[in-house]
């Protein structure tokens, strides 16, 4: 049910009190324009959460990533969390995970044509991607994890909400597990309730949006998340999630919230067996050994499942033993949109796109032609062609 997996720790609210009036004064300063959020002639969508860790974030910005990527040049910014790095950095082929982050180089991965850069400054991260001549073509901008980033301005804010641990029903830290007041959603342009079951009944969908309390500017959207087919990290081996049902799972993750992931795996399989580590955690040679250990005790068949957050570290860790390697399956999640409310998000998307391009001459398919027209005439503008939209 919803909310299911908050945990109040009633004894360290005053500490909470404390730090809640720390981030209004910060959020009043912003608000007073004593503090700058600054805006930029080129689209902009922040996606990102007021509770900390494991709301969705990279699969949302991935499905921003394969709406826009054929229609206009897309960059994501994220900050590159327990990176290595310093400063700004733009991804290449030869990157590595340790200059980026495991979330940036796992998208980088998977869209090889799109600009990833990660800088902790996201205002100097824009104006790299907008001003460098590698990158100066970008059309959109995706920010990650950028919510609480105040010093930009996006045109859209997208606020993410764990189904499992809504912000209404959560305190703030360090007695719950938000980084601001519930309050704060008021910035947001569309609020996404994430990780929903698949099976949410009617009545649910009118209690979620009753509670949540939105003004009438702002869009409330619900999905869920939806698994690929399993694939070897070490192999070539690919395995649909639903052959799965002979086998005993070693479902091994270093995520903020693998709750659901453990739900739905659970009636797939003979036994799921949870790992669990901390959100972006760094495999040591003691959990490695760990590993070995426990899938050495299980009973066959069996299996290791983690996902491709994970994967991005344990692909470089030293360490797995040959079974382990062998039986080690990634299992890539994408978000679906309920209550057929896709059309209508991608809609919101594009339109917005759209309308701020920087040359603000975004054409249609039927168009195209006026744009190499234009070109060969020496026209410096460039244009940009929705060609599905």
């Amino acid at each position: 049910m919803e909310g299911d997996f908050i945990k109040i720790r009633k004894w360290l609210t005053p500490l909470s009190m404390l730090y809640g009036m720390v981030v209004g004064i910060r959020n009043q300063l912003f608000e007073l324009g004593f503090l700058k959020s600054r805006s930029f002639d080129i689209p902009v969508i922040s996606v990102g959460n007021i509770t900390v860790g494991g709301s969705g974030k990279t699969p949302h910005i991935e499905y921003l990533v394969r709406l826009l990527k054929d229609k206009v040049k897309v960059a994501v910014l994220s900050r590159g969390y327990k990176r290595k790095s310093k400063g700004y950095v733009l991804a290449d082929a030869d990157t590595s995970m340790s200059d980026i982050g495991d979330e940036p180089y796992q998208m980088k991965k998977k869209f090889p044509d799109i600009y990833i850069a990660v800088d902790k400054n996201r205002c100097e991260g824009i104006d790299n991607l907008t001003q460098q001549d590698a990158t100066k073509d970008t059309d959109v901008v995706l920010l990650d994890d950028a919510f609480q980033h105040r010093y930009v301005k996006p045109g859209v804010n997208i606020l993410l909400v764990d189904y499992h641990r809504l912000i209404i029903s959560d305190k703030l830290l360090p007695a719950g597990r938000l980084r601001e007041p519930k309050e704060g959603k008021a910035r947001a342009d569309i609020v996404i309730i994430t990780k929903c079951p698949k099976d949410l009944k009617a009545i649910n969908y009118r209690m979620l949006t009753r509670s949540m309390n939105l003004f009438p500017y702002q869009s409330l959207f619900f999905t869920t998340l939806e698994y690929g087919e399993l694939f070897m990290l070490f192999g070539n081996e690919k395995k649909a999630i639903d052959k799965i049902s002979d086998q005993h799972v070693l479902l091994l993750t270093g995520i903020a919230s693998p709750q659901q992931m453990i739900l739905d795996l659970e009636p797939l399989c003979l036994e799921t067996i949870p790992l669990a580590y901390s959100d972006h955690h760094d495999f040591k040679a003691k959990d490695i050994a760990r590993i070995n250990q426990m899938f050495e005790a299980m009973p066959a068949p069996k299996m290791i499942i983690t996902t491709e957050k994970d994967a991005a570290r344990l692909e470089t860790a030293e360490g797995l033993n040959d079974e382990v390697r062998n039986h080690l399956y990634v299992l890539p999640v994408k978000i679906k949109f309920m209550q057929e409310q896709e059309e209508l998000f991608n809609h919101k998307i594009l339109s917005y796109v759209q309308k701020n391009s920087r040359n603000s001459i975004l054409v249609k398919n039927k168009d195209e032609h006026k744009s190499e027209d234009s070109h060969h005439s020496g026209n410096g503008s460039r244009t940009i062609s929705f060609r599905n939209y």
